[in-house]
């Protein structure tokens, strides 16, 4: 199988192409824009000492790899389609962001049951008033760069898109709406007389909703594993992940790192694109 060797995320000079180019033993570079680059007919050498040392994102990708054979793709919200995590935002609208984002950060690095830890946070925040969620959503939830380029690069080529969350319906049924996505599970608030209850409605989309929403659709689609595209962040993504032919760790915690297919840590959701042809 022919490979490709993708860097991207900080810039190279002449001599240093040339460095890797040897290393791997490349045929040809192709610029695939600014500090991105695919090199051609490689065998896989130890590049991690060289992308370590100029924060580069590196990926082994096979040459055949086309996005147009995609027909599903799945991301995350919270850290991965966004750049915040909405939960820490609203408990920083009743002065406890500090505590929510500990549980928050322990539940992504995989330390604690992500279910339990999400009664918990909401439990938190019972009284907050619905309409500081309109006001997250307005001032606070920025799209990861890159974002709507992924979006609109796989809505060209007919990608059904799955945003699946462990967050909440309230910010990912606007977000698809914004967006153009397809389709989504997510998390639902119980408000009662305009403030939160401190309760989550049904059952809490954790990691194995996760990856049964995912497959489930993918069975819909007619879709092979190879054809699942995934992306996402925390420990609670790992089983969606693992029913992708291509998975994405994006900026992601270590655990998740070792499991999927490539990580990208340097670059923007855009950076998914140049791991297809």
């Amino acid at each position: 199988m022919a490979l490709n060797l993708v860097l991207q995320g900080a810039p190279l000079s002449r001599d240093e192409l040339t460095q890797v180019t040897a290393l791997v033993g490349a045929n040809h570079i192709v610029s695939l824009g600014t500090n991105a680059w695919r090199l051609t007919g490689v065998k896989e050498a130890d590049v991690d000492a060289f992308c370590a040392e100029r924060s580069l994102d590196f990926a082994w990708v096979p040459d055949e790899r086309r996005l147009a054979d995609l027909r599903l793709a799945a991301m995350d919200m919270d850290s991965t389609l966004i750049a915040v995590e909405t939960i820490d935002e609203m408990g920083a609208l009743l002065g406890i962001k500090d505590q929510i984002a500990a549980i928050t950060g322990q539940a992504m690095r995989g330390e604690i049951d992500y279910a339990d830890s999400l009664r918990q946070r909401v439990a938190l925040l019972a009284g907050l008033e619905e309409g500081a969620l309109e006001r997250i959503y307005a001032e606070r939830m920025r799209l990861s760069p890159g974002a709507e380029a992924l979006v609109d690069a796989c809505k060209a080529r007919g990608i059904k898109m799955l945003l699946v969350s462990g967050g909440f319906s309230f910010f990912t049924s606007r977000l698809i709406e914004r967006l153009g996505i397809d389709e989504q599970l997510s998390n639902r608030l119980e408000i009662v007389g305009g403030r939160l209850t401190g309760k989550v409605i049904g059952e809490v989309v954790d990691g194995r909703a996760k990856a049964a929403r995912l497959a489930a659709l993918g069975r819909s689609l007619g879709a092979s594993r190879e054809q699942i595209l995934a992306i996402g962040d925390g420990a609670n993504d790992i089983p969606m992940l693992a029913e992708a032919g291509v998975s994405v760790a994006f900026h992601a915690k270590p655990a998740v790192r070792e499991r999927a297919t490539h990580a990208l840590d340097h670059v923007g959701l855009d950076g998914v694109l140049n791991l297809f042809l």
